[in-house]
């Protein structure tokens, strides 16, 4: 469960959903998982819920993140009380939870970045624009409301919104150009894919087995490469002589330098991470840099790195042109909620610690998202959760308020709105 609500210290956000028409100035404090849930109304709040904090800096999330029970905190006047139900696992947890983020921020901390839920409770202040079941995605830099407590949605907020500001800010894409994105069939991949193709591009894709080469293919992919059964330098050296106009890459190492040896002429390599050394001590990748000025100079290319939190006066834009997209069905939100797992689907905050090794392990098709509560018997029991500074890591309570600013504090947002 999550609380939002007034008194923060923070960063002031301006947040404004197209969709919603509602431009909101958010402040959170996180709360996270509640063992009781209330509907405000009258009810008694839970003395308890779980959360996942980070208690030491590591790359190793089981060895830095532990399960706490806490106190469930009460909305005030102007606060709404949330609920979790799903919450989104992200390549980026690693990162958080080693600091390498902001490493003046000491253990401990909370872990994650983004959920969705529904208003379980509010203040009357708060119920001027709120009433209980409203619903929400939030994620560390905002609150996007939203027509339903679906995955797909979580899966837009970080995954969706890199892949769309990346590539139509820094990608330049022009119709009949060839473009690759590396880890294609995974959160952001997908998207990647699937705007390349709206572009007019031809869009080629990097993956690890032949379902998800089969999955790419339905998204629009034109040419899947799974490089376990296919040389990927061979391949693009044979199919693509003239080279890649366009990578959207996130793998890192090897699969960089392969990405820089074959761009085109005025290619644009954009680098969103490099998954492949986030576990290592120093999460920094290898690359065969020494050449690189000489590579790029020869063909006029140019790589290009992409931070969402530098971009977010797109991000409006961005969710709504998104929202639209899926609601209209012209855009595929896959979520992998572990339900081919060996230990099978991703339910209770326990399992986000599965969920991140099931990611690490390349097993996902699609955004993985844990499924931290269930359907509640009353619809009345599920909403909001607003947010900017996610602990997907945990069944949240938030309290929002309507001024502004954001604070992290124990898995306790406090949001006001403005």
């Amino acid at each position: 469960m999550v609380v939002v609500g007034t008194g923060c210290i923070g960063n002031s956000l301006d947040f404004c959903v197209q969709s919603s028409r509602i431009c909101l100035r958010l402040r959170l404090i996180y709360l996270s998982y509640s063992t009781h849930f209330m509907d405000f109304k009258g009810s008694s709040i839970p003395s308890s819920m779980k959360k996942l904090v980070v208690t030491k800096l590591s790359q190793n999330f089981r060895d830095a993140v532990a399960l706490q029970t806490v106190p469930v905190p009460t909305p005030g006047d102007g606060d709404l009380l949330v609920r979790n139900r799903f919450v989104g696992i992200n390549a980026s947890d690693i990162n958080y939870s080693a600091g390498r983020y902001d490493p003046s921020v000491k253990p401990p901390f909370d872990a994650g970045f983004e959920g969705i839920g529904e208003v379980v409770g509010l203040g009357l202040s708060a119920s001027a624009r709120y009433t209980i079941g409203d619903t929400v995605a939030y994620f560390a830099d905002g609150t996007v409301p939203v027509p339903a407590v679906k995955p797909e949605f979580l899966t837009l907020l970080l995954s969706g919104a890199t892949a769309y500001i990346a590539m139509k800010r820094l990608g330049d894409l022009v119709k009949g150009e060839t473009v690759l994105v590396t880890a294609a069939a995974g959160g952001t991949g997908q998207f990647a894919v699937q705007f390349a193709k709206q572009a007019g591009c031809h869009v080629v894709g990097t993956c690890s087995s032949n379902e998800k080469a089969g999955f790419l293919k339905t998204i629009g992919c034109d040419r899947p490469i799974n490089y376990t059964s296919e040389d990927l330098s061979t391949t693009l050296r044979k199919e693509y002589p003239q080279g890649l106009d366009v990578v959207y890459e996130s793998i890192g190492g090897r699969m960089f330098d392969m990405a820089v040896n074959n761009l085109a002429n005025e290619g644009r390599l954009i680098v969103i991470g490099f998954i492949s050394v986030y576990q290592t001590a120093t999460g920094v990748p290898t690359v065969k840099g020494g050449t690189l000025p000489m590579k790029l100079l020869q063909k006029s290319a140019s790589v290009r790195g992409f931070f969402l939190p530098h971009f977010l006066s797109d991000y409006k834009e961005a969710m709504g042109s998104m929202m639209q997209m899926f609601a209209k069905g012209k855009l595929v939100c896959e979520v992998d909620c572990g339900d081919m797992a060996p230990e099978g689907r991703f339910m209770g905050l326990e399992s986000v610690f599965r969920a991140v090794d099931y990611m690490y392990a390349g097993k996902n098709v699609g955004k993985v998202v844990v499924e931290v509560t269930p359907p509640s018997l009353d619809s009345k029991l599920w909403f909001a959760l607003m947010g900017m500074h996610w602990n997907s890591q945990t069944n949240l309570m938030y309290v929002c308020t309507m001024k502004g600013t954001m604070k992290i504090q124990n898995l306790m947002y406090v949001c006001t709105l403005k």
